[in-house]
């Protein structure tokens, strides 16, 4: 069987701890795309598409941002499927018609997300999980016809939409990126914040975090049984 064969999306700024996380966690070919230079596929010609995470918030004023909002539509249109993470979240919330918006808080650090029903992408994932989240924005509307499948006190964590995903925490992350991340906030949230997250990014949190990492298998597992299924003699004669 060939492999599966992703888009990535990179939306960071600095994307190699980006890349490194995402083609450690994902089975798949990842075509690596750097969307802040405005770089996109030219087609939907993939079996998935992977959208990252990024320190812009999806209504800047940034040349490179409403391309890329409009390639993850046109690609949910074609059926792809979609996960976007943090800031890929927002992006496909937005181009499936929700909204984002700033937050008056800001989230980071390891913290408890809540479930919300049942989806194939957080099987074997309890109903509590622990995740590293750092954001500013959130997704204040779902997109019309989303579901909501996770949150906390910060806000909407997870939804899905037909064969699309947004998860707003970083379940690629390891401790190494969660430290960097937590240091480049000291100029937003304030040195004695950050050294208190710092203390609390230990090898126990970020074992409890790696449990929500089976979402990427369950996503790359569901991409696979969408392209078998859109091959087989039945699928091609409806």
């Amino acid at each position: 069987m060939t492999r599966l064969r992703f888009a990535l999306l990179n939306a960071a700024h600095d994307g190699a701890n980006t890349r490194r996380n995402f083609r450690r966690e994902l089975d798949a070919d990842l075509v690596e795309f750097d969307a802040t230079d405005g770089h996109l596929p030219e087609n939907t010609d993939f079996d998935g598409v992977v959208v990252t995470g990024s320190r812009s918030s999806v209504y800047w004023d940034e040349p490179w941002i409403p391309p890329l909002v409009d390639y993850v539509a046109e690609a949910a249109e074609a059926g792809l499927p979609i996960l976007g993470v943090c800031y890929g979240h927002q992006v496909l919330a937005e181009a499936l018609g929700g909204r984002v918006a700033g937050m008056d808080s800001f989230e980071i650090g390891y913290n408890t997300v809540y479930r919300r029903g049942d989806d194939e992408l957080f099987d074997g994932i309890s109903e509590e999980f622990t995740a590293f989240t750092t954001h500013g924005d959130t997704v204040v509307e779902l997109p019309p016809t989303a579901t909501l499948l996770a949150e906390n006190e910060y806000g909407v964590h997870a939804f899905r939409d037909g064969h699309c995903w947004g998860v707003q925490f970083h379940p690629e992350y390891d401790a190494d990126t969660a430290r960097e991340v937590a240091e480049g906030k000291r100029h937003r949230i304030g040195d004695a914040r950050v050294d208190a997250i710092l203390e609390k990014i230990s090898p126990e949190a970020h074992a409890a975090a790696c449990e929500v990492k089976g979402l990427f298998d369950n996503f790359t597992e569901y991409a696979r049984r969408l392209r078998a299924d859109r091959k087989s003699p039945t699928a091609a004669d409806n």
